[in-house]
């Protein structure tokens, strides 16, 4: 959101004042409530779009000059191969290593929520999955989750995950990873990398980031138990 439209934007308090909805049965202690929360709601959509602005707004990333090599579903791929005939690529590197039984259920779960909408996703930009494990391993997993849209590689050599703190330098770490890359002119690009873990997660709260990229949380966030302290997902129930 440029200078100019935030300059023009209505005060949060004077829109919530033309608000008309109203629930059945609410006592004026809740509607005074609900309108400062919806004050903040507003507040914090338009803070959304300053930092997705703020974002977008980066300058040009880290040129991509290393040889990356995949192992796709389709064979073997570098890093310009996932881009297909896109300019964006956003790579998801999943905890799925090959000292691991199953996938990570945090991991599972973002993936789940995103395959169901990875098509239109792909629509404005390329999708991949990098994961440790060998590819027939992954796929095998995909299959079981019926994820039809999302494109899997293996990485060959964990270098990549080297590089994008998937893995530690001895290959034993497995940390998931969101990151984001450009071509233009044939010259490929870092763009953005979600950087939010254990260094900057506030007291009593898991590392996440912001906006938060599953919408598990998304929803829990509107009940009254909210996310939970000590709650996590698993790959079955």
């Amino acid at each position: 959101m440029g200078d100019n439209v935030m300059a023009t934007l209505q005060p949060a308090e004077a829109m919530v004042r033309k608000n008309a909805s109203r629930q059945p049965n609410e006592s004026p202690e809740y509607r005074k409530a609900r309108d400062a929360l919806l004050v903040e709601e507003i507040e914090l959509r338009r803070q959304i779009e300053r930092v997705a602005a703020q974002r977008r707004a980066l300058p040009p990333g880290g040129e991509i000059t290393a040889d990356y090599r995949f192992m796709g579903e389709n064979g073997a791929a570098g890093l310009a191969d996932m881009f297909g005939d896109k300019d964006t690529l956003v790579v998801y590197s999943w905890m799925f290593g090959p000292e691991r039984e199953r996938p990570c259920p945090m991991c599972t779960n973002l993936l789940n929520a995103w395959a169901g909408v990875a098509a239109d996703i792909r629509q404005r930009v390329a999708l991949a999955v990098v994961g440790r494990s060998p590819i027939a391993r992954q796929v095998a997993f995909k299959v079981e989750r019926g994820w039809k849209d999302l494109p899997f590689y293996a990485d060959l050599d964990d270098a990549f995950s080297r590089d994008f703190q998937a893995t530690d330098a001895a290959g034993k770490a497995d940390n998931p990873g969101l990151n984001v890359f450009t071509r233009k002119d044939g010259t490929i690009r870092h763009f953005y990398s979600g950087e939010m873990g254990g260094e900057t997660a506030d007291p009593g709260q898991d590392p996440r980031g912001a906006p938060d990229a599953s919408p598990l949380w998304t929803v829990l966030d509107l009940t009254p138990e909210g996310r939970g302290a000590d709650w996590y997902p698993k790959l079955s129930y």
